[in-house]
């Protein structure tokens, strides 16, 4: 197995457990402000999107250093699969409870698992096929401005449906 694919797989294994274990992270740190900031603080679809991205930009660091010499294209891969992943997650979310009048857990659950695979396979096709490169400043500066928007939201969310926390299935 190539090093991508098995950096891979490890990646959405890593995001998987650790998107799962942060949903608790606010409530265990006894709602501690500053982890609030990159660990979801409320029931919305916006805190439910910290989930996949900061574990996902943080391996993201990580398999940047490991693997930049062998897969030069790693560098515009992996912010289109974090922004993927983290976008996908309100897309379906909206979609799916729009279509059925309401919302499930095990269909929020599908959600993140569906929004973490799509993320990781959008980098590995992007990085073998070299298509972000022309992308990698506009994609890291959307990173940028998602992770800067995730700080100033967390405590000052705008008034969007996106902000407030869903009525339980």
């Amino acid at each position: 197995m190539n090093p991508l694919k098995r950096f891979t797989l490890i990646g959405i294994i890593f995001v998987l457990g650790t998107g799962s274990l942060a949903h608790f992270v606010y409530d265990w740190s006894l709602q501690n402000f500053i982890i609030g900031f990159f660990f979801p603080v409320s029931e919305s679809t916006w805190e439910h999107m910290k989930l996949i991205f900061f574990p996902m930009l943080l391996y993201a660091l990580f398999l940047y250093s490991r693997l930049k010499e062998d897969y030069p294209c790693l560098a515009s891969a992996l912010p289109a699969g974090i922004l993927s992943g983290t976008f996908l997650i309100p897309v379906l979310f909206y979609t799916y409870s729009g279509i059925l009048g309401k919302n499930y857990m095990a269909l929020d659950i599908t959600t993140f698992v569906i929004a973490v695979l799509v993320a990781f396979i959008r980098t590995y096709c992007l990085t073998l096929s070299c298509r972000g490169v022309p992308f990698l400043i506009p994609l890291w500066t959307a990173v940028i401005i998602t992770l800067v928007c995730f700080l100033l939201f967390t405590y000052l969310p705008p008034d969007l449906g996106l902000f407030v926390s869903p009525v339980p299935g």
